[in-house]
């Protein structure tokens, strides 16, 4: 009987991981229809983030789908930053752990700026890489 008992906080940890894979599954999928009508796509637990043409869209994952979507052009932007516990940090530079990631679209209206969060220092140095050059080439159009 006292090995039962043992054995049934176990059996209880087993079926919560099995129903937390479950959800992560479900937002997975919904991300990946999601992503479709996007050039480039990514998918993290504290964001998703997709690029069609000049137009930005990011929102929270869910297993129904992303929420809170908001858009922004890239037209808008100023600068791209990559954020580390709050600091700005060369693309070049990067340091090897950091508790806050975030990429910043600095917008040249003034308006506030927009963070998007990523869980990985590489994932979100490439992602601020592919914009920087993006807003380069748009600026550049735009000055000729």
């Amino acid at each position: 009987m006292e090995r039962g008992l043992l054995w049934l906080p176990l059996l209880a940890m087993f079926f919560w991981l099995a129903w937390q894979g479950s959800k992560e599954y479900q937002k997975v999928e919904a991300y990946r229809a999601w992503a479709e009508q996007f050039e480039r796509a990514k998918y993290d637990i504290y964001a998703v983030l997709g690029q069609k043409g000049n137009n930005i869209t990011w929102g929270k994952p869910t297993p129904k789908g992303p929420i809170k979507l908001e858009t922004f052009s890239l037209v808008d932007v100023q600068e791209v930053r990559l954020l580390i516990d709050g600091k700005s940090i060369e693309l070049e530079r990067l340091p090897e752990k950091g508790r806050t990631i975030e990429l910043e679209f600095l917008f040249s209206k003034g308006a506030n700026s927009v963070r998007v969060p990523f869980t990985e220092i590489p994932l979100a140095a490439e992602w601020g890489k592919y914009l920087q050059g993006a807003l380069q080439n748009l600026q550049l159009e735009q000055n000729q």
